[in-house]
Protein backbone atom coordinates (compact mmCIF):
# COMPACT_ATOMS: atom_id res chain seq x y z
CA UNK A 1 0.00 0.00 0.00
CA UNK A 2 2.55 2.00 -1.20
CA UNK A 3 2.11 6.44 -0.09
CA UNK A 4 -1.40 5.22 1.66
CA UNK A 5 -1.94 8.33 4.38
CA UNK A 6 1.01 10.61 5.19
CA UNK A 7 0.36 11.12 8.51
CA UNK A 8 2.46 9.74 11.64
CA UNK A 9 1.44 6.55 10.44
CA UNK A 10 1.48 4.23 7.33
CA UNK A 11 -0.21 0.90 6.21
CA UNK A 12 1.60 -1.62 4.09
CA UNK A 13 1.43 -5.18 2.85
CA UNK A 14 4.22 -7.66 4.76
CA UNK A 15 6.59 -8.76 1.55
CA UNK A 16 9.20 -10.71 3.19
CA UNK A 17 9.50 -13.67 6.22
CA UNK A 18 10.95 -10.68 8.12
CA UNK A 19 7.46 -8.96 8.17
CA UNK A 20 5.93 -11.23 8.80
CA UNK A 21 7.97 -12.48 11.70
CA UNK A 22 7.45 -8.83 13.20
CA UNK A 23 3.72 -9.09 12.61
CA UNK A 24 3.57 -12.84 14.73
CA UNK A 25 5.96 -11.37 17.21
CA UNK A 26 3.52 -8.64 18.02
CA UNK A 27 0.99 -10.59 17.81
CA UNK A 28 2.44 -13.16 20.42
CA UNK A 29 3.18 -10.20 22.89
CA UNK A 30 -0.94 -9.22 22.33
CA UNK A 31 -2.44 -12.57 22.85
CA UNK A 32 0.40 -14.76 24.27
CA UNK A 33 2.10 -11.71 26.53
CA UNK A 34 5.79 -13.08 25.29
CA UNK A 35 7.26 -11.15 22.79
CA UNK A 36 10.29 -14.11 23.03
CA UNK A 37 7.58 -16.36 20.74
CA UNK A 38 6.15 -16.18 16.98
CA UNK A 39 2.15 -16.23 16.91
CA UNK A 40 1.69 -18.91 13.95
CA UNK A 41 -0.57 -21.14 12.42
CA UNK A 42 -1.37 -22.54 9.04
CA UNK A 43 -3.92 -19.98 7.79
CA UNK A 44 -0.69 -17.27 7.80
CA UNK A 45 0.11 -18.99 4.48
CA UNK A 46 -3.41 -18.29 3.14
CA UNK A 47 -3.25 -14.57 4.18
CA UNK A 48 -2.56 -11.12 3.50
CA UNK A 49 -0.69 -9.53 6.28
CA UNK A 50 -1.33 -5.48 6.86
CA UNK A 51 1.02 -4.15 9.01
CA UNK A 52 0.26 -0.07 10.34
CA UNK A 53 3.90 1.21 11.53
CA UNK A 54 4.90 4.51 12.86
CA UNK A 55 6.50 6.65 9.85
CA UNK A 56 9.22 8.23 11.14
CA UNK A 57 10.67 5.21 12.78
CA UNK A 58 9.10 2.34 10.60
CA UNK A 59 8.18 0.68 14.24
CA UNK A 60 5.41 -1.80 14.19
CA UNK A 61 2.67 -0.70 16.04
CA UNK A 62 -0.56 -2.76 14.70
CA UNK A 63 -0.91 -5.66 12.48
CA UNK A 64 -3.75 -8.04 10.79
CA UNK A 65 -4.35 -10.52 8.14
CA UNK A 66 -7.26 -11.02 5.46
CA UNK A 67 -8.50 -14.35 4.27
CA UNK A 68 -10.02 -14.15 0.95
CA UNK A 69 -12.77 -16.47 -0.03
CA UNK A 70 -14.86 -16.08 -3.63
CA UNK A 71 -17.92 -16.99 -1.48
CA UNK A 72 -20.42 -18.44 1.19
CA UNK A 73 -19.32 -21.77 -0.67
CA UNK A 74 -15.62 -21.57 1.39
CA UNK A 75 -16.52 -20.89 4.22
CA UNK A 76 -15.95 -23.87 5.97
CA UNK A 77 -12.40 -22.87 4.93
CA UNK A 78 -11.93 -19.91 7.45
CA UNK A 79 -10.22 -19.24 10.74
CA UNK A 80 -13.91 -18.80 12.32
CA UNK A 81 -15.28 -21.94 11.44
CA UNK A 82 -13.34 -23.37 14.07
CA UNK A 83 -15.18 -22.10 16.53
CA UNK A 84 -18.57 -21.24 15.22
CA UNK A 85 -21.16 -23.26 12.84
CA UNK A 86 -21.51 -21.45 9.75
CA UNK A 87 -23.21 -23.52 7.20
CA UNK A 88 -26.18 -20.74 6.80
CA UNK A 89 -23.44 -18.89 5.32
CA UNK A 90 -23.08 -21.00 3.11
CA UNK A 91 -25.78 -19.44 0.61
CA UNK A 92 -24.09 -15.68 0.84
CA UNK A 93 -23.21 -15.08 -2.78
CA UNK A 94 -20.58 -12.99 -3.09
CA UNK A 95 -16.82 -12.47 -2.08
CA UNK A 96 -15.98 -12.42 1.96
CA UNK A 97 -12.47 -11.15 3.43
CA UNK A 98 -12.12 -12.33 6.89
CA UNK A 99 -10.17 -10.36 9.27
CA UNK A 100 -8.26 -12.10 11.68
CA UNK A 101 -5.47 -11.38 14.15
CA UNK A 102 -6.09 -7.99 14.85
CA UNK A 103 -3.81 -6.07 17.44
CA UNK A 104 -2.38 -2.99 18.36
CA UNK A 105 0.62 -2.75 20.40
CA UNK A 106 0.14 -3.11 24.30
CA UNK A 107 0.22 1.01 25.93
CA UNK A 108 -0.45 2.15 22.25
CA UNK A 109 -4.38 4.41 22.95
CA UNK A 110 -3.89 6.73 19.84
CA UNK A 111 -7.55 6.78 17.77
CA UNK A 112 -5.24 7.43 14.54
CA UNK A 113 -3.86 3.91 14.34
CA UNK A 114 -7.26 2.38 14.33
CA UNK A 115 -8.35 4.64 11.82
CA UNK A 116 -5.33 4.37 9.36
CA UNK A 117 -6.07 0.36 10.04
CA UNK A 118 -9.55 0.75 8.67
CA UNK A 119 -8.19 2.99 5.92
CA UNK A 120 -6.15 0.13 4.63
CA UNK A 121 -9.12 -2.52 5.50
CA UNK A 122 -11.34 -0.43 2.98
CA UNK A 123 -8.88 0.01 0.39
CA UNK A 124 -8.70 -3.85 0.21
CA UNK A 125 -12.52 -4.12 0.29
CA UNK A 126 -13.27 -2.00 -2.47
CA UNK A 127 -10.25 -3.18 -4.64
CA UNK A 128 -10.85 -6.62 -4.15
CA UNK A 129 -14.91 -6.44 -4.45
CA UNK A 130 -15.40 -7.75 -1.31
CA UNK A 131 -19.14 -8.27 -0.02
CA UNK A 132 -18.84 -9.42 3.10
CA UNK A 133 -16.51 -8.87 5.99
CA UNK A 134 -16.26 -10.81 8.71
CA UNK A 135 -13.90 -12.57 11.74
CA UNK A 136 -13.66 -13.15 15.38
CA UNK A 137 -13.90 -9.82 17.65
CA UNK A 138 -11.71 -10.59 21.04
CA UNK A 139 -12.27 -9.20 24.29
CA UNK A 140 -9.35 -9.75 26.67
CA UNK A 141 -9.27 -12.57 29.06
CA UNK A 142 -11.71 -15.49 29.31
CA UNK A 143 -13.42 -14.04 32.91
CA UNK A 144 -17.31 -12.73 31.36
CA UNK A 145 -17.88 -10.52 34.86
CA UNK A 146 -16.26 -7.16 32.91
CA UNK A 147 -18.29 -7.54 29.93
CA UNK A 148 -21.74 -8.29 31.14
CA UNK A 149 -23.27 -4.58 30.07
CA UNK A 150 -20.99 -5.04 26.88
CA UNK A 151 -22.54 -8.62 26.14
CA UNK A 152 -25.92 -7.29 26.86
CA UNK A 153 -25.85 -4.56 24.02
CA UNK A 154 -25.24 -6.95 21.74
CA UNK A 155 -27.62 -9.21 22.71
CA UNK A 156 -30.34 -5.79 22.67
CA UNK A 157 -29.39 -4.17 19.76
CA UNK A 158 -26.62 -6.50 17.38
CA UNK A 159 -27.53 -10.14 16.83
CA UNK A 160 -26.97 -12.01 13.33
CA UNK A 161 -29.85 -12.02 10.68
CA UNK A 162 -31.36 -14.93 11.62
CA UNK A 163 -30.43 -16.20 7.47
CA UNK A 164 -26.74 -15.70 8.07
CA UNK A 165 -27.01 -17.34 12.41
CA UNK A 166 -23.94 -18.94 13.21
CA UNK A 167 -24.77 -21.61 15.54
CA UNK A 168 -22.34 -23.12 18.46
CA UNK A 169 -19.73 -25.44 18.08
CA UNK A 170 -16.95 -24.54 20.74
CA UNK A 171 -16.87 -27.08 23.53
CA UNK A 172 -16.97 -23.82 25.67
CA UNK A 173 -19.03 -21.10 25.25
CA UNK A 174 -21.01 -18.07 26.99
CA UNK A 175 -24.63 -18.07 25.50
CA UNK A 176 -24.67 -14.27 26.66
CA UNK A 177 -27.92 -14.15 24.73
CA UNK A 178 -29.80 -16.44 26.94
CA UNK A 179 -27.90 -15.57 30.04
CA UNK A 180 -28.54 -11.76 30.35
CA UNK A 181 -31.87 -11.56 28.85
CA UNK A 182 -32.84 -9.72 32.14
CA UNK A 183 -29.92 -7.59 32.30
CA UNK A 184 -30.01 -4.06 32.19
CA UNK A 185 -26.66 -3.10 30.55
CA UNK A 186 -25.38 0.43 31.68
CA UNK A 187 -24.60 1.71 28.49
CA UNK A 188 -21.30 4.00 29.62
CA UNK A 189 -20.09 0.82 31.09
CA UNK A 190 -20.91 -1.29 27.66
CA UNK A 191 -19.13 0.79 25.11
CA UNK A 192 -16.12 1.30 27.49
CA UNK A 193 -15.73 -2.58 28.15
CA UNK A 194 -16.49 -3.19 24.08
CA UNK A 195 -13.14 -3.63 21.82
CA UNK A 196 -11.82 -0.78 19.73
CA UNK A 197 -12.46 -3.16 16.70
CA UNK A 198 -15.66 -4.29 17.56
CA UNK A 199 -16.79 -0.71 18.10
CA UNK A 200 -16.05 -0.14 14.50
CA UNK A 201 -17.99 -3.03 13.38
CA UNK A 202 -20.80 -1.96 14.94
CA UNK A 203 -21.39 1.78 13.49
CA UNK A 204 -20.86 0.15 10.41
CA UNK A 205 -24.17 -1.63 10.90
CA UNK A 206 -22.39 -5.48 12.02
CA UNK A 207 -23.71 -7.58 13.90
CA UNK A 208 -22.77 -10.63 16.19
CA UNK A 209 -23.52 -14.66 17.35
CA UNK A 210 -25.25 -14.93 20.18
CA UNK A 211 -22.47 -16.29 21.95
CA UNK A 212 -19.59 -15.62 23.11
CA UNK A 213 -16.40 -18.39 22.49
CA UNK A 214 -14.18 -19.19 25.50
CA UNK A 215 -10.56 -19.57 23.85
CA UNK A 216 -8.32 -20.10 26.65
CA UNK A 217 -5.32 -20.66 24.22
CA UNK A 218 -5.07 -17.22 23.40
CA UNK A 219 -6.65 -16.01 26.69
CA UNK A 220 -9.45 -13.99 25.04
CA UNK A 221 -13.53 -14.18 24.92
CA UNK A 222 -14.55 -13.77 21.34
CA UNK A 223 -17.29 -13.46 19.55
CA UNK A 224 -18.33 -13.65 15.53
CA UNK A 225 -18.97 -10.28 13.96
CA UNK A 226 -19.76 -9.67 10.48
CA UNK A 227 -20.71 -6.59 8.34
CA UNK A 228 -22.35 -6.72 4.06
CA UNK A 229 -20.65 -4.14 3.17
CA UNK A 230 -24.06 -3.32 0.84
CA UNK A 231 -25.83 -2.42 4.65
CA UNK A 232 -22.39 0.08 5.70
CA UNK A 233 -24.46 3.65 6.16
CA UNK A 234 -23.67 6.47 3.42
CA UNK A 235 -22.29 8.53 5.46
CA UNK A 236 -19.95 5.57 7.44
CA UNK A 237 -18.60 4.52 3.77
CA UNK A 238 -18.27 8.65 3.17
CA UNK A 239 -15.66 8.74 6.41
CA UNK A 240 -13.97 5.43 5.81
CA UNK A 241 -13.73 6.17 2.34
CA UNK A 242 -12.10 9.88 3.04
CA UNK A 243 -9.50 7.58 5.45
CA UNK A 244 -8.36 4.92 2.34
CA UNK A 245 -7.41 8.31 0.19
Amino acid sequence: MPGFHETRYRARIAVTPEDLQSAQRLRALCFLGDVTQLDHDHFDDLCTHVMIEKTATGELVCCFRILMLTGGCEIAQSYSAQFYELSALGDFQGKMAELGRFCIAPGLTDPDILRVAWGAMTRFVEENHVEMLFGCSSFKGVETDAYLDAFAVLRARHLAPRRWWPRVKSPSVFRFARALERHKPDLKVAMRRMPPLLRTYLMMGGWVSDHAVIDRQLDTLHVFTGVEIRAIPDARKRVLRGLAI
